[in-house]
């Protein structure tokens, strides 16, 4: 009877937090943790777009990570001024060691300036990449 119990207590858990990620997964989050962070085209590698930057970590073994590529990808295409960078986070420890990256994908919306507006650990719907460049690309 013991062991049903705890059987029953670990899958309880086990799907609550199956939820709670699930719910939080690719959710565009405004700013990030010390928000001061700024990146530059030197971090990056590469410059950073006139109005907006979308960065985005990937490593080889992510299944999500072609999928966000190519999202973002487009919506950079359909907005002047927007360029993305994807980073391969095996290779640049430094940026992920800096910026606390977890997972991956893990997606930034840099402004024009290199600020970190906002921030995605997952996969993050178009809508939601839309709405973090608005104030980026508002003309």
């Amino acid at each position: 009877m013991t062991g049903l119990l705890v059987l029953v207590a670990v899958l309880v858990a086990a799907t609550a937090f199956g939820l709670f990620r699930a719910a939080r997964d690719g959710r565009m989050k405004r700013g990030r943790a010390g928000s001061a962070v700024r990146l530059t085209g030197r971090d990056l590698g590469e410059p950073l777009g006139e109005q907006a930057t979308l960065v985005q970590f990937s490593t080889s073994f992510c299944a999500a990570c072609p999928g966000t590529r190519r999202l973002l990808g487009k919506v950079a295409g359909e907005r002047p001024g927007v360029r993305l960078v994807e980073i391969d986070a095996e290779a640049r420890l430094d940026l992920v060691r800096r910026l606390d990256v977890l997972r991956t994908p893990t997606v930034l919306v840099l402004d024009g300036q290199g600020h970190v507006t906002h921030h995605s650990v997952g996969a993050p719907s178009r809508a939601e990449v839309l709405a973090a460049l608005e104030p980026a690309t508002a003309a």
